[in-house]
């Protein structure tokens, strides 16, 4: 065939594959591997922008939740509200009833705060898809589905009873589920909802509805009024909005968006990156070829078209597979984000499933035409002798150097390769650089925010809590026989749970606080006050800046509470309580995000005075090391019956969560580095086969080999490396800030200080990792080779 032919491009592009087919295959899984990493990435980008509205859509997410009183309204009247103007799909209606939860069998759990369970037969419908984390769905009476918002945190398996409910039910836990809406805190089957009723309360049921006008509090406003008018009155006794649940959602994504943003940046880059090396590495390569081809009459063009067609073949499968891989990988991965924005579903959009592995084909002949462009202008003699070896002179001095040190031959010439090809030495330096930064990024935003767990939810601190509740007479109330409520004296409360507490073995210390919501002089909307009696510095609130208040009407308050009233610490609030105005004094600022940080702590005198009607609320407990906090609180719940409701504060499992998703991103980060190390050593061995033959032939063992090809890319890990440290350290310390800021508090300088020199001397290794793990493949093939098969493939 005439290479003027047209086909004489085409034969030769598939000869080129075939022929090289270590190189094919390592461009298809380059390609491949970066097409899924940024599938992902940027699927993480775009549903960090709209998580909420992604998965409201995804779940068929009702516009309002309606609980109605069952009996003031027939079935018939109560569907009919679905046919109304304006409604545009109805689900329900669902039968609920409120318990208060016993955790444990009785009489040796302890009382929970009330929760709200609804009887569904599926976790689907026409709306409110509840999508399943954990376990399943009930299958029988006596068993339920907590949602992930509950804020119960209990274990599969775990048994509540309800108590006050004639035979004190008892329910175990199957399966835990995400509402979009956060519709309710469980799911039983519907036969269950009539035996969980409190006797004497109303028969109530829950109805979904989805409007064709949503869009604002207004338009949603307009539609309940036309439920409302439509149906007898009373009938609808609550409303919730899905725009106050994305506004509560949107406030605690905005903290997280930041570093996933992050982590996709990164995957953006380094696949870029790699493919682009990796493409134009396999054209240079291939330059003693293109001399051959030059040779027999090939034109530039047909240069060009050649490698051209023998880089995008195997691209176009790597990027088609990488497109299916990286929407099958982003399933675990989005379910994980999902857990973290508490949304329910999220998936890769349609439109990042095309465009990505198009933009990476295209990437990928562009990266090809470069090259093949510049090699198909040079002459054959100069192409030989280009592929042959690198540009005269380049390394020489290195390898001159570095053969004066002592140290075995093999590690000389591998430290000095690198320097032989100093561009695709800086592309590999860069991927294995973002690879060592994304480990070292990683560690400590991991170690920030077990920090930041602990410091919200006061798990170490005080990880038991006994609640008095509220009765009728302003005063603590107990159960009496068969669940009715009775007065109980404050005096006789407090007497009661000090004995207990000082009774139980595990106790270390307590301290009663007191909550109310008090007015703050030229701030509107309320503020959430806690006053402590005693000692309160050990409860676990971690100090931003100034101190812990020490005298009456001083005060510590959150950093948006500072932020909102302009105020600073040294300076003087008034608040109103009962009707009279109290001077305080801030002296300190606290990380915590209770009210959205409109908060204060304060000491009991500073309000006692003004508010008579100030009784104790909680008890918070402090418990000597080694004690189990459950276990305390059944004890304890075993000696207070009956009286008031304990509580464990435990972690939010919604940090494990984002702790396994910034691991499992991490690791796919550092794989794909790993991709573009390999890629550069393949390279160079294939271009060094022929000095590798004679290595062998003079007497080089395999492990001789291995150490040299080990040692060409040793060098430059250890660089990454040493440079990723300080790097991973200045992102984390712009992170973690932003992770703050957007949750409109500051962070106490002990969270962003957890980086501990001895960590930091591992970190420094991770570059050496990932570019030793690279290089173990090829290594494997030079160690493999024999002197005459080095020499022949040459």
């Amino acid at each position: 065939m005439s290479t003027r032919s047209p086909g004489a491009v085409a034969v030769t592009a598939r000869g080129g594959v075939a022929r090289r087919r270590t190189t094919t295959f390592v461009i298809g899984i380059v390609v491949l591997v970066s097409t899924a990493a940024c599938v992902l990435a940027l699927g993480l980008i775009v549903d960090s922008s709209s998580p909420f509205d992604a998965a409201f859509a995804a779940q068929h997410g009702a516009d309002v939740t309606a609980t109605v009183d069952a009996s003031r309204a027939t079935q018939a009247q109560l569907a009919g509200s679905g046919r109304l103007p304006g409604v545009r799909a109805l689900s329900g209606p669902y039968g609920e009833a409120t318990i208060t939860p016993v955790i444990g069998r009785a009489p040796g759990g302890y009382i929970a705060p009330p929760i709200t369970l609804v009887g569904r037969p599926t976790p689907g419908g026409r709306l409110d898809d509840l999508v399943l984390t954990q376990g399943r769905w009930p299958q029988r009476p006596g068993e339920f589905v907590l949602s992930a918002n509950s804020g119960l945190g209990l274990q599969l398996g775990t048994q509540i009873t309800a108590h006050g409910v004639p035979g004190s039910p008892v329910l175990t836990l199957v399966g835990v589920a995400n509402s979009v809406g956060q519709s309710a805190d469980g799911w039983v089957l519907p036969a269950e909802i009539p035996a969980l009723r409190v006797p004497g309360s109303p028969p109530t049921a829950q109805l979904l509805y989805r409007f064709a006008a949503a869009g604002s509090a207004a338009a949603l406003h307009a539609d309940v009024s036309a439920l409302a008018g439509s149906l007898p009155r009373g009938t609808i006794i609550a409303t919730q909005s899905y725009l106050a649940v994305k506004q509560q959602e949107n406030t605690g994504i905005a903290p997280i968006v930041p570093f996933v943003v992050v982590f996709g940046i990164i995957g953006l880059v380094l696949s870029v990156l790699i493919v682009v090396n990796v493409v134009s590495g396999a054209v240079v390569a291939g330059y003693r070829r293109i001399g051959v081809l030059k040779s027999i009459g090939f034109t530039p063009g047909q240069v060009v078209a050649t490698y051209a067609g023998q880089i995008t073949l195997p691209a176009l499968i790597g990027c088609a597979a990488g497109a299916v891989a990286g929407n099958v990988l982003a399933i675990p991965v989005l379910s994980s984000t999902a857990n973290v924005y508490q949304v329910g579903t999220l998936a890769v959009p349609v439109w990042v499933s095309v465009t990505v592995p198009a933009a990476m084909w295209c990437l990928a002949g562009l990266a090809a035409i470069a090259p093949a462009i510049r090699a198909g202008r040079l002459s054959a003699v100069q192409a030989i002798a280009t592929g042959r070896a690198p540009f005269q002179g380049r390394g020489y001095t290195a390898h001159r150097l570095l053969a004066g040190l002592r140290l075995p031959r093999p590690v000389t010439i591998g430290l000095a390769a690198p320097f032989a090809r100093p561009a695709r030495t800086a592309v590999t330096l860069a991927a294995v650089l973002l690879g060592a930064t994304t480990v070292t990024f990683a560690a400590g935003l991991t170690g920030s925010l077990n920090r930041v767990v602990v410091g919200l939810s006061h798990s170490q601190a005080e990880p038991v809590q006994v609640d008095l509740p509220s009765g009728s007479t302003g005063g603590p109330k107990n159960f009496g026989p068969g669940g009715a409520p009775r007065a109980l004296p404050v005096a006789v409360a407090e007497r009661t749970t000090v004995a207990a507490l000082r009774a139980q073995p595990g106790t270390l210390r307590y301290v009663v606080e007191a909550d109310e919501r008090v007015k703050v002089v030229g701030l509107t909307g309320q503020v959430y006050l806690t006053a402590f009696r005693g000692n309160a510095r050990w409860t676990g609130y971690d100090l931003i800046s100034g101190r812990w208040y020490n005298r009456v009407d001083e005060a510590v308050v959150p950093t948006n509470f500072l932020t909102v009233t302009g105020m600073s610490v040294g300076d003087t609030v008034m608040i109103n309580d009962a009707g009279r105005l109290i001077p305080v004094r801030i002296v300190g600022e606290i990380f915590d995000t209770t009210n959205q940080g409109l908060a204060m702590l304060t000491d009991w005198r500073t309000v006692a005075t003004a508010d008579p009607r100030l009784f104790p609320a909680t008890y918070d407990v402090g418990l000597r090391p080694g004690t189990d906090p459950r276990a305390y609180a059944a004890a304890l719940g075993r000696s207070l019956r009956p009286g008031g409701a304990i509580s464990l504060n435990t972690n939010d499992p919604f940090f494990l969560t984002l702790t396994a998703l910034i691991a499992l991103l991490t690791l796919l980060l550092a794989v794909v580095a790993g991709l573009g190390v390999l890629n550069t050593v393949l390279m160079h061995t294939r271009e060094r086969v022929h000095d590798l033959g004679i290595f062998r032939a003079v007497g080089m063992t395999p492990w001789q080999a291995i150490t040299m090809v080990i040692c060409s890319v040793a060098g430059t890990g250890l660089a990454a490396g040493l440079v990723a440290v300080p790097a991973g350290m200045a992102v984390h310390r712009y992170v973690l800030p932003a992770m703050a800021h957007a949750a409109a508090t500051n962070v106490p300088a002990s969270y962003l200080a957890v980086y501990s020199a001895p960590e930091l001397a591992v970190l420094a290794l991770a570059g050496l990792v990932i570019a030793v793990g690279g290089a173990l493949l090829p290594a494997g093939w030079a160690a493999r080779s024999a002197a005459a098969t080095a020499l022949r493939a040459e």
